[in-house]
């Protein structure tokens, strides 16, 4: 996505919030929600959004709250005509989403390693694959909500969803291990395991 194309339609909202005379509870929410919305930091209580629906209809039930519990809050709409400028907010914006998606690229490979260490101790079991599907699905999950606030598409997404299939991958391989496993175990059952629809066995999380 060039700058050309996306200055024609896209301004920021300029948030800005004070909870001076507000409970503390309500810093640590404004702080929590901006964080999830992919907020931009501009100084300690201003921040910019791209001014989309979704994002300003959070924005403004956020500032509604704020204000009810005595806060101070504004929300103005603005464009930012200078392409240069532009491209480095863009720039700013994608350098924290991947700083984001690079945590899930360090965190992947221990996913894997413990499917490794299962499969050398010769402990894939159902057990096992249960624990290791519950791991991706927290994966997909997390990187769903970087995705949900990269607005501009930064490039550390490619690594991380290739990070999280190459998991993906290797869960199927370790739950097709404990299904070989089970069938050495209890050889008697294995004829009717082998008849069993493909639809009947352990799949990892999509």
């Amino acid at each position: 996505m060039n700058a050309e194309t996306v200055v024609a339609q896209d301004r920021f909202l300029l948030v800005t919030v004070s909870t001076a005379d507000a409970p503390p509870a309500t810093r640590v929410r404004v702080w929590r929600k901006l964080r999830s919305l992919g907020a931009l930091y501009l100084q300690q209580s201003a921040c910019l959004l791209p001014d989309r629906d979704l994002v300003r209809r959070q924005v403004a039930r956020l500032l509604a709250s704020v204000r009810a519990d005595g806060g101070t809050a504004r929300q103005l709409t603005v464009d930012v005509t200078d392409p240069a400028e532009y491209a480095q907010l863009v720039a700013e914006f994608n350098a924290e989403r991947d700083t984001e998606y690079g945590e899930v690229v360090e965190r992947a490979p221990g996913l894997l390693a413990e499917l490794e260490k299962e499969t050398a101790r010769g402990n894939a079991t159902y057990a096992e694959v249960e624990e290791s599907e519950a791991d991706l699905e927290r994966f997909d999950k997390w990187l769903a909500k970087i995705a949900a606030r990269d607005y501009f598409g930064a490039p550390g997404h490619v690594m991380a969803r290739e990070a999280v299939e190459r998991c993906r991958t290797a869960l199927t391989a370790f739950e097709n291990a404990a299904l070989a496993a089970q069938a050495d175990t209890h050889p008697a059952d294995q004829a009717t395991t082998s008849a069993l629809p493909a639809s009947a066995t352990l799949r990892a999380v999509e």
